[in-house]
């Protein structure tokens, strides 16, 4: 790392404290919500019986898998060497376990009874994708605070496992995506789901949502603290968002390239591509346009080179892209009817061969939204007590290759 980089913490103020009560206060208002639904039941929101995974679902895995990818950064430092990414480590792994956390309290807040996650930890079945998640995600927790202590502590020891840290972090978070994804893709009663490839699929989508956090993240801190960022960490971060974005859009292409030509999966196709309504938008409008097309667009344009709206407007996309992905692979799966008996009509009273609908309600978005308040809290609270951001990052200090 070059020696001329030193970090500290951000310094308080009133915009601190603003940013604060913004955060506590989605916070507080999630947490209503939680108590809301924990005392009427689930009837409350839009989820039933046949749709069981609602927008909080989206939300707790939109932040988990954004977290793997949020992870990416510092790992590329370590693992990789890249001396221009290995300042920008110690803020990606606290933006990680930030993500991290907020995803998983949506996600046992929205159990019904959080209670239940007992169960979970202490009956495991191994041939249960969700039992192998529970350890990924708390090992995730253990091995990121284990990652950032090398990076902060100045000991011999803590000096001599910084690169095994890095390996160990860089390994487990590809398995965390990889699993997250594995669980869309071992349901082979969902049309939409079964298939090998949502494994790797997740694993691109994570480093588009983390890299496209971080770089907001990043220029966010840097522009309340006053300190200098140069082009050349951005315009890496910015080519990096890119080329994940490509490679999402590419696993994508050949998702449903591969269902088009199964018979089996022509239903679907026709439900998500074209005639699902929102699902069908969400998609063509959200994933493709304006989540793929258009920041690929705002970061190789020459004329946007160096522009930092551009970017900042590209990694916003690039989240509702990711968002959008997700949303019409958890609840559009979930809405189109399972195929019971192939080649049978089945007729009955009981939603058999029905589209199911799903509206959701205010609460589950609140949930969703005080997660994200969790995530924003860790953060801030990161930079504030530990010294996270470089005090520059101007190309003449973080580019090693500078003249």
């Amino acid at each position: 790392m070059n020696k001329r980089i030193t970090f500290s913490e951000a310094g308080s103020g009133l915009g601190f404290f603003a940013l604060l009560a913004i955060a506590g206060g989605m916070v507080f208002l999630g947490f209503l919500s939680f108590l809301y639904m924990e005392h009427a039941g689930h009837h409350v929101t839009g989820m039933n019986n046949q749709i069981v995974w609602g927008l909080p679902h989206v939300f707790a895995i939109f932040m988990i898998v954004a977290a793997s990818g949020a992870a990416n950064i510092g790992s590329v430092g370590t693992v990789f060497g890249k001396k221009i990414y290995q300042p920008l480590g110690r803020l990606s792994v606290v933006t990680a376990i930030a993500l991290l956390l907020g995803g998983l309290l949506v996600l046992v807040l929205d159990l019904g009874h959080a209670d239940r996650l007992i169960v979970a930890m202490t009956s495991f079945n191994f041939k249960s994708i969700f039992t192998w998640n529970i350890a990924l995600y708390s090992g995730f927790l253990g091995v990121m605070f284990f990652y950032l202590w090398t990076m902060m502590d100045r000991s011999k020891l803590a000096k001599s496992l910084y690169k095994p840290a890095g390996y160990l972090a860089f390994i487990w978070r590809i398995v965390l995506t990889m699993g997250t994804g594995s669980i869309f893709g071992f349901l082979v009663s969902r049309q939409y789901y079964d298939a090998a490839i949502m494994a790797p699929l997740f694993i691109a989508l994570s480093y588009v949502l983390g890299t496209a956090i971080y770089s907001l993240v990043l220029m966010a801190a840097y522009q309340w603290t006053g300190r200098e960022l140069g082009d050349k960490v951005l315009n890496r971060l910015r080519y990096t968002l890119a080329i994940f974005i490509a490679a999402v859009l590419f696993f994508e292409v050949a998702r449903h390239l591969t269902n088009l030509y199964a018979t089996e999966h022509h239903g679907i196709e026709a439900y998500i591509l074209l005639n699902g309504g929102i699902y069908t938008f969400l998609f063509w409008g959200g994933q493709i346009f304006l989540g793929s097309l258009v920041p690929m667009f705002l970061i190789w344009c020459k004329r946007l080179k160096n522009n930092r709206v551009a970017l900042g407007a590209a990694a916003a996309l690039a989240i509702f892209g990711g968002a959008s992905l997700i949303y019409n692979v958890l609840i559009g799966g979930q809405s189109y009817p399972l195929i019971l008996f192939p080649n049978a009509v089945v007729e009955s009273a009981y939603f058999d061969g029905a589209i199911n609908s799903y509206t959701p309600s205010l609460p589950e978005l609140v949930l969703g939204l005080g997660g994200v308040g969790i995530t924003f809290l860790v953060i801030l609270m990161g930079v504030k007590v530990l010294r996270l951001l470089p005090e520059s990052l101007a190309d003449a200090v973080a580019d090693p290759h500078h003249k």
